[in-house]
Formats: C-alpha cells, sequence, structure tokens
C-alpha cells in the first residue's frame, strides 16, 4: 500500500468544494446508470465531470462483456446526445474483457485516460472515480499503474449489504457478480474507497411511472429519454416502482448527508462473494443509507432548470 492510514483517513473525508470526477459506468446494462449520469453532468457547481467510461457487463441484454461495453458506449453517446454535449475527449470505452481471479490487467482507452489523470492528480486534489458498474476498468488501471491509488477515491457501488443475507440474493450484486477478483483487487490495493452498498442500502432508491411522467418526461429530450427507458423496464406498471440504485453514488458525492456513512475496516472479498473480517485491514467509507427523498428532489429540480433554460 503506497499510502499510511493517516492518508487515507484524509482522503476518505467529506470532499469540499468542486469535485473532479469521472463516471465508470455499465451505462446499458439497466436503466439507472443513465439517471446517475445526468445528474452528475447537471451538477457543475459541485462536480467537474472530467470523462465517461464505458465499463462491461454480460447478461440477457448483451452476447458478452465486450459487447455489453459497447452497447454502453452507445448509450453513453445518446445521453450526451440529448445533453447537446459533444462527446469527442470525453466518452471512452473501456475493457471488453473482465480482470478475473488471476487478476489480470485488459487494455483500454478508458484504462489508460484513468491512469493519466489519476497521475495529475495529487491527495491534495484527488480524482474522484464514481464507478457504478463492473469495477474491470479501475482494477485494470490499478494494476498496470498501483502508484495513482494514492491519488484517488474510487465511490463505487459495487456489491450488497454485508448484512443482507446470501439467501435473499444467492448471486450477491450485479456489478459484483460481473468480476468478483477485480472487486477483489479494488478492496486489496489500498486505494481510499466509498463503498455503497446496493440490496439493503441504495435499493431503497426508488420511483415510479407517475412521478417519472411527472417529474421527468416533461423536460426536454433528455427527461423524454430517461423516461422511455424507465417505462420500457416493465410491462406491468401497476403497483409497480423501479430502484435507480446508481443515483446514490453521485448523490454521496452532491451532498454526503443524502448518503450517510461511517468508516470502517475493509472486509475481505470471498471468492463466492461473501465478506469476511481480516486482520490489520485499511479503513474505507460505508454508507449505510440512502437519502431518497433528497436525491430524486436535487435531480427533478436539475432537469427542470437544464430544460428550461
Amino acid at each position: 500500500m503506497a499510502l499510511s492510514e493517516e492518508q487515507r483517513l484524509r482522503l476518505l473525508q467529506t470532499p469540499p468544494g468542486k469535485v473532479r470526477m469521472v463516471l465508470d459506468t455499465d451505462t446499458y446494462n439497466e436503466i439507472d446508470d443513465q439517471f446517475a449520469m445526468v445528474q452528475a453532468l447537471l451538477s457543475p457547481d459541485r462536480l467537474e465531470v472530467l470523462a465517461v467510461y464505458a465499463c462491461p457487463f454480460h447478461n440477457k441484454r448483451s452476447d458478452g462483456p465486450g459487447h455489453g461495453m459497447e452497447l454502453s458506449y452507445e448509450e453513453i453517446l445518446r445521453v450526451l446526445e440529448r445533453l447537446e454535449r459533444p462527446s469527442a475527449g470525453f466518452a471512452f470505452r473501456g475493457v471488453t474483457e473482465y480482470v478475473g481471479f488471476e487478476k489480470r490487467p485488459r487494455q483500454a482507452e478508458a484504462v489508460d485516460h484513468l491512469i493519466g489523470l489519476a497521475r495529475a492528480s495529487s491527495a491534495d486534489d484527488p480524482l474522484y472515480v464514481v464507478a457504478i458498474g463492473a469495477i474491470s476498468n479501475v482494477a485494470s488501471a490499478l494494476l498496470k499503474a498501483p502508484e495513482i491509488a494514492d491519488r484517488m477515491v474510487v465511490v463505487w457501488l459495487g456489491g450488497n449489504a454485508p448484512h443482507w443475507p446470501k439467501s435473499f440474493d444467492p448471486l450477491a450484486s450485479f456489478n459484483l457478480r460481473q468480476d468478483v477478483g477485480a472487486g477483489q483487487l479494488l478492496l486489496d490495493s489500498g486505494v481510499p474507497v466509498v463503498y455503497v452498498p446496493a440490496s439493503g442500502v441504495t435499493s431503497h432508491l426508488r420511483s415510479n411511472v407517475p412521478e417519472i411522467e411527472k417529474y421527468v418526461e416533461p423536460h426536454g429530450a433528455i427527461g423524454a429519454f430517461l423516461a422511455g427507458r424507465f417505462k420500457d423496464y416493465s410491462d406491468d406498471h401497476k403497483g409497480w416502482s423501479k430502484e435507480i440504485w446508481d443515483m446514490a453514488a453521485v448523490g454521496w458525492l452532491l451532498n454526503p448527508d443524502w448518503a450517510p456513512s461511517v468508516l470502517m475496516p475493509t472486509p475481505v472479498l470471498g471468492d463466492d462473494m461473501t465478506w469476511h473480517e481480516g486482520e490489520n485491514r485499511h479503513t474505507m467509507r460505508y454508507v449505510g443509507h440512502v437519502n431518497r427523498d433528497a436525491i430524486l428532489r436535487d435531480f427533478f429540480d436539475k432537469l427542470e432548470a437544464y430544460a428550461a433554460r
């Protein structure tokens, strides 16, 4: 570990002032990444978004991790187009293979760009990496350039809360199970981590069709796009709501009071995606709750103001 515990604790404090960040996202996997991306981009007073990276995923919406990454990259471009923002030099393709248990770094323009930004940062002005997908891009960067671990803070929406019974979700969360080896590498590397759990914490950040139709859909091309993605996720909207998990990671950076957290020893991640205590483990920040109303109100207000500009 390049960092002393004192240095790590300093980096894990609430960031003052404007934050330099990148967003690492499996944007096409679901509907929540798009909302998180828009909220970050519409918050220039607090967040200076330097780049968006597409990361891999594999489920019924893709033919494999590389295909998932490409679909996510195309979705990033669609979001940027509707926000009338250029993509050149801003949106980057990520890795097409997982780091895996062999902890093998993968090559991608996103990985090299992240390394460059981190190397240009410092412990006094760290780069915040908001990672809301499989952590393969970030793990590859740490493997290729381990010295960047003391120049950035990783805000990762990864697995479920440690208290969440495995019987409720035997495969843990989607982001974690995509690349468990990369998750292990991240948690073992010593890089400052703000861990944002899925089930048990950000699963409380939900919305529904009437709310989306009232506060999102009327507001420009991006509002209509997000509302369409939300409503198309289910064929039956009766009594239905949907988690918008990834907004919590951006929400913590915007206002840590919206995602209360504590400092705790970093757990050891087993190959079976279970959490274990370890000896002399370094500290991480753990988000244990989300203020769903505050995060969504902020998003609705910014979206309305953007459409009315």
